[in-house]
Formats: C-alpha cells, sequence, structure tokens
C-alpha cells in the first residue's frame, strides 16, 4: 500500500523542479514526512483542511500547483484543471517514476520510514463533536503543547504527532498519529486515549 500523502512526495519532486519555490498543500492528516519532503526539496508546504472543496479553494487562493489528501485525493493545477482527478494523477505518477531514473520500489525503500495508526474514527453525539475538539485544544494548550489548530487540534511532542478532529460529514471524531518507532507510537495514542476519555468519549473506533 502506497498511501496518498507518500505518492504527494513522489509527484512533488518534479513539479518544484520545474516550479521552485512552489507552494504544495496537504491536509492535517498528511505525514510529517511529506511537509519536510516538499521543504528540502525546495517547496513551500501548506497544512489545509481536510476535505475536497477546502483544499481546492485554497489551491486557487494561493496558485499552488498540486495539492493532495492523505485519503488519495490528488489535485494538479500544474497542466491541468485543479481538480481530483484518479487517472491524470495516476498518468503523473508513471511519469514521475519514470523521470526519476529508479522504480517505484526503490523510490518508496529510499523514502524516511516513519510509523503511524491508520485513520481512527470515533462515533460521538453530533452535537457534541466540535465541542470535544474544543475541550481538548484547551487543555493541550494549557499544557504548553505545541499545536496546530488549522482542523482540530494537531500536537506535535519529542515522539511525533497526534490529531484529532470532527468528521465534516459524520458524527465522528477522526485521530491519527504519526512516529518515529512503535514505542513513540504508543505514547501519542495513549494522549489521544487520554483526551478523549476526559471529555468522556469511550476507546471504541467506529465501523467504517
Amino acid at each position: 500500500m502506497i498511501w496518498g500523502d507518500q505518492l504527494m512526495l513522489i509527484l512533488a519532486e518534479p513539479v518544484l523542479k520545474e516550479l521552485p519555490g512552489a507552494t504544495i498543500i496537504a491536509d492535517v492528516k498528511a505525514s510529517q514526512v511529506l511537509f519536510d519532503g516538499i521543504a528540502r526539496l525546495g517547496g513551500m508546504p501548506l497544512m489545509w483542511k481536510t476535505g475536497h472543496s477546502l483544499i481546492k479553494a485554497k489551491m486557487k487562493e494561493t496558485g499552488a500547483p498540486l495539492a493532495g489528501e492523505m485519503s488519495g485525493h490528488i489535485f494538479f493545477k500544474h497542466r491541468w484543471y485543479g481538480f481530483d482527478d484518479a487517472l491524470y494523477a495516476a498518468v503523473r505518477l508513471i511519469e514521475a517514476v519514470s523521470q526519476s531514473g529508479k522504480s517505484l520500489t526503490e523510490i518508496m525503500d529510499a523514502m524516511p520510514k516513519s510509523v503511524a495508526t491508520p485513520e481512527l474514527r470515533f462515533t460521538v453525539d453530533e452535537v457534541r463533536k466540535f465541542a470535544i475538539v474544543e475541550e481538548v485544544r484547551e487543555r493541550v494548550s494549557a499544557d504548553g503543547a505545541k499545536i496546530d489548530a488549522t482542523d482540530g487540534v494537531r500536537v506535535s511532542t519529542g515522539d511525533g504527532w497526534w490529531l484529532l478532529r470532527a468528521s465534516n460529514t459524520q458524527d465522528v471524531l477522526v485521530a491519527r498519529a504519526e512516529a518515529a518507532d512503535q514505542a513513540g507510537l504508543d505514547r501519542l495514542v495513549a494522549q489521544i486515549d487520554d483526551q478523549l476519555a476526559k471529555s468522556g468519549v469511550e476507546r471504541v473506533e467506529a465501523v467504517h
């Protein structure tokens, strides 16, 4: 499985060779490996809200040539029209791999490694979902945590980062975490569990 944010890093390289310094957008669920990789390639990484309509609006506002979501929605404005088009993204992936002179396996093997949870989803009452995220934000802010509040709460620690956000379309909270190793990931997930418990949410994942 090659995730949406990993595909984005592969796709961003030829775009940034042609357009140095360009803004590349990804949603808050995307790996830190992607944001760091865009910067390393000379681009301007921009973390934005999850949701195809929100991403497209931000692309129009910033003039970004490429954007993508963890879910696999990938938006090309560079040589295309700026909407999420799976077939076009697939062709651009073939082109990017060909231009690299490496196989896709070799590209993936060279990519910085991290461990991450899948998208975790917790059923909550619709009227509580945004309030819970706000409660968590207030608690972690009071503790002096480093947070990004672009879309929910993304907390960075020495281990990595964890995210809690309210779904735009369902009565669920969405969480994700990423760390350098499994022990760090376990600590991050424990922080998510602790914050959910403090807001009265049981650690029972929603059915997809």
